[in-house]
């Protein structure tokens, strides 16, 4: 049977078409060297995931860079790659600990509190924008997707940003597994609206990084023994998401105890002019198991 981490490690690899896919123009160049690059890109990147189209050079504009586009991975359920959660009653909420609508599962695990602060480029608050947000459970495992979890879509929500900016989550701390640093994946659009209709254009398409020191208290309680393996065995230098540059504008500041639970915010800039295409795997098949993919194996 395929679980999460067997099938995060099996789409690491997909070769050339899938990375321009999954990598943003800025880690695609990194990889390929240079300015040459352009051409390859130009003439490969029909359908990529996180390309900006607009606003390719928006990071040289206004008086803040742009934070870094990236691949929204195998289990966004934001319809490119399965189910859209997105389209849902009771999507738009602030407490993504639990499941809504038919499901009644609760995610466990220490308490996080996550904020995203949304700027323009020259430094304003980007206000009624909307953020949806997701990530894995304390067993490294995503709602709708992950054997033994099609069922719930816990960790998963949608807020509007206030006058300053901010779309805050109540959630718990997401486990590190096989092959990534610790993250909260995140999508940006322009209004509630477009957060909810099923077809409105993602602005921007990102990750959230945790610190490492943050990580360690946490993965060193009841519940998350599995991450404290993986942890070891990647950095942020490392990680195929934040490693060209170790998260420099992703890193969240984080601050509390395992006891009283923890805040992490991040803030980031984007062009509010910009559109994403998102997706996910290739194909858009989602893994064994999951809905609208071939089912597990019998044990």
């Amino acid at each position: 049977m395929e679980d999460n981490s067997a099938y995060v490690r099996r789409v690491h690899d997909k070769g050339l078409q899938f990375d321009l896919r999954t990598m943003s123009r800025r880690r695609l160049l990194a990889a390929l060297g240079g300015a040459g690059a352009m051409a390859l890109v130009g003439a490969c990147s029909t359908g990529a995931e996180a390309e900006t189209t607009p606003a390719a050079s928006a990071s040289s504009r206004g008086s803040l860079a742009e934070v870094e586009s990236e691949t929204a991975g195998p289990y966004p359920a934001d319809g490119s790659n399965g189910p859209d959660v997105r389209t849902l009653g009771g999507i738009v909420r602030k407490d993504i600990r639990s499941s809504f609508g038919d499901a009644d599962g609760v995610a466990e695990g220490v308490p996080l509190e996550f904020a995203l602060v949304v700027k323009d480029l020259n430094g304003a608050a980007v206000n009624g924008a909307a953020v949806y947000a997701w990530h894995c459970d304390r067993d490294g495992n995503y709602s709708l997707y992950s054997t033994g979890v099609t069922d719930q879509n816990y960790l998963r929500g949608i807020q509007q940003t206030d006058e300053t900016g901010t779309a805050a989550f109540t959630s718990i701390f997401p486990a590190c597994y096989s092959g990534r640093w610790p993250h909260i994946h995140f999508e940006v659009y322009s209004s509630l609206e477009n957060a909810t209709s099923g077809s409105g254009p993602i602005v921007k398409t990102s990750q959230i990084a945790i610190p490492e020191d943050v990580s360690k208290a946490v993965y060193a309680t009841a519940g998350y023994s599995k991450s404290v393996t993986n942890l070891s065995q990647v950095t942020l230098a490392t990680d195929n998401v934040f490693g060209d540059d170790s998260a420099a504008r992703e890193l969240a500041t984080v601050t509390g105890s395992v006891d009283a639970g923890y805040r992490a915010t991040l803030t980031i800039a984007i062009d509010p002019s910009g559109e994403e295409t998102g997706g996910s795997a290739p194909g858009g098949t989602p893994p064994s198991g999951g809905p609208g993919g071939p089912p597990p194996p019998r044990p």
